[in-house]
């Protein structure tokens, strides 16, 4: 109830954004056209699209105006979540089986393509040079981010700094982009267009701890996948590292954490090692700084509705459950 209180706002244009998506996609080509509706029909939660009409409310902007934006970086989001299943190895995603799960890895790679092909073809419509570059930058900057995150799998040695450079790049940088552009082309004012963009990265930061932090504490039913995921591909997140920082049995974790096939009861051991050093706590003690940040950069906005969803929206992100 609280999630549809938050975008109570912009329910309608967050419908119209579904919508035309779905007709966006279409294509002659049938398995083309199953595995991309498939992908849109699977949901989530569309926060970036959120965030970009939020911003764009600020300003009055109309839904004409931000519907392209808003598409493309739902569709750049999606395009890398398809890639992501493929490196990932992923089944699930959302509760429901990934493209992969039910196309093969040849044609999730195609769909992730083809989605990305389309943001572009949304990008040219907005013909705004700004908005091209930074949706350009940043994509880039995921690819970075993803090709760091494979490069370091098991490596139980990164340190904090790798990992917040390295969350940064995949999550905070869309984020703060979706409410960077929101305003940008709703012709905002500078100073606000920087606000409401470093307040998207304080939340993007805090949304992907949270993530790494479910991938350990979550229920599978609510989380959509296994939990667990992340120690089995080796990713070193927030938890893993501040729990290799105070383990009593550091050496243990890191042989745990270290090693490419975990079995059930491994991952299950795994998770009991890192619960028990007070990580998980200390991990969403650093997600409460990052919210507090976000709302700090709101106060150089308007004091209106909006800023108040906004605020709202940061405090959902820290005890979202999925």
């Amino acid at each position: 109830m609280k999630q549809l209180w938050l975008f109570n706002q912009i329910n309608s244009d967050l419908q119209r954004v579904e919508n035309e998506l779905t007709k966006f996609v279409e294509t002659d080509y049938p398995i083309l056209q199953d595995s991309a509706v498939h992908l849109l029909a699977a949901g989530g939660k569309r926060l970036r699209p959120a965030f970009t009409l939020l911003a764009g409310k600020f300003y009055g902007s109309s839904s004409e105006k931000l519907m392209p934006v808003a598409m493309a970086l739902e569709l750049i989001h999606m395009s890398s979540l398809v890639h992501d299943d493929v490196v990932d190895a992923s089944m699930t995603r959302r509760g429901r089986p990934t493209v992969k799960a039910n196309w093969g890895n040849i044609v999730s790679v195609e769909t992730g393509d083809y989605l990305l092909a389309k943001s572009l073809m949304l990008i040219a419509k907005i013909d705004h040079p700004e908005v091209s570059r930074i949706l350009a930058e940043v994509s880039v900057e995921m690819c970075q981010g993803e090709i760091q995150q494979i490069k370091s799998s098991f490596d139980v040695e990164q340190n904090l700094k790798q990992y917040y450079y390295r969350i940064k790049r995949k999550t905070a940088m869309l984020i703060s982009a979706c409410c960077k552009l929101g305003a940008l082309v709703s012709e905002a004012p500078r100073r606000q267009i920087w606000a409401l963009g470093a307040y998207g990265h304080s939340l993007g930061m805090a949304f992907q701890i949270v993530d790494d932090v479910l991938d350990i504490t979550a229920k599978p039913s609510e989380f959509g996948k296994p939990i667990g995921g992340d120690l089995r591909q080796g990713i070193m997140t927030l938890p893993m590292i501040l729990a290799l920082k105070s383990s009593p049995e550091p050496g243990k974790l890191k042989t745990l954490l270290g090693k490419v096939d975990k079995t059930e009861d491994e991952v299950a051991e795994t998770i009991g090692l890192i619960k028990a050093t007070g990580a998980i706590d200390d991990s969403m003690h650093l997600v409460d700084l990052y919210v507090k940040k976000a709302k700090k950069h709101l106060q150089d906005l308007p004091k209106v509705p909006t800023r108040k969803a906004l605020e709202d929206l940061a405090e959902f992100i820290a005890v979202r459950k999925f």
